[in-house]
């Protein structure tokens, strides 16, 4: 059987996917993937450098498909930052579930050691990027000079509990896997209570107004 010809980046994705479930196991290398399913090495090397790139880049896709999904939706886009939040979870962990035989492949090892979901770091930019783009910190903890601390704090919080949820969703068998959806809003609605706390925000409002009476004034 010849190579296939003009393959295309969503080509290589599919395949490698296909593959991987197929086979339960990762190809060793570029080589012998590009044999398994009959391309070109020259082609695969037109689009990714390794096949860790094409992991990485699977993640990211199935995350961006599922937001492309929702801002299709004008209800959506009405929400307010829990319920995107809720949304987009929802709708990325729906992607995950068809997906489930090659996701646990590609995790494989990984369930019990957060900080090698290396796989995973092209998708974290872009969920950071989302979290970010809701701009939690002006309508929740607005106070100046810190916008930024603030909003680290924050985005890197998100990304924690998503890869604690991802480690949930994998050891979860319950039917249609409806416990890590019970997990998803108990999980989510407590952050934003967390956050949300008027005690907090009474807090660093009288932390603004201290600062501004005592120190800027002994400044001018």
């Amino acid at each position: 059987m010849g190579k296939k010809k003009n393959i295309s980046k969503l080509d290589i994705l599919t395949l490698y996917m296909d593959w991987v479930s197929e086979n339960q196991i990762k190809p060793s290398d570029v080589d012998y993937f590009c044999e398994e399913v009959a391309i070109e090495v020259k082609d695969f090397y037109n689009h990714f450098k390794s096949l860790k790139k094409v992991e990485k880049t699977i993640f990211n896709e199935l995350f961006k498909n599922s937001l492309e999904v929702l801002n299709e939706s004008e209800e959506f886009l009405t929400f307010d930052n829990k319920n995107k939040l809720l949304s987009l979870y929802f709708t990325f962990f729906e992607n995950l579930n068809l997906n489930r035989t090659y996701v646990e492949v590609a995790l494989k090892g990984c369930k019990n050691q957060l900080k090698s979901y290396k796989t995973l770091s092209s998708l974290q930019k872009s969920f950071m990027a989302f979290v970010n783009s809701l701009s939690l910190t002006e309508s929740i903890l607005p106070i100046d000079g810190l916008e930024k601390l603030q909003s680290n704090i924050i985005n890197h919080s998100a990304w924690i509990q998503l890869l604690i949820t991802i480690k949930f969703w994998l050891e979860d068998t319950s039917e249609s896997f409806e416990k890590t959806d019970i997990f998803i809003e108990k999980s989510i609605n407590t952050s934003f209570e967390l956050i949300e706390n008027k005690f907090l925000k009474n807090a660093f409002d009288l932390g603004k107004f201290v600062y501004k009476e005592k120190f800027q004034k002994n400044t001018d």
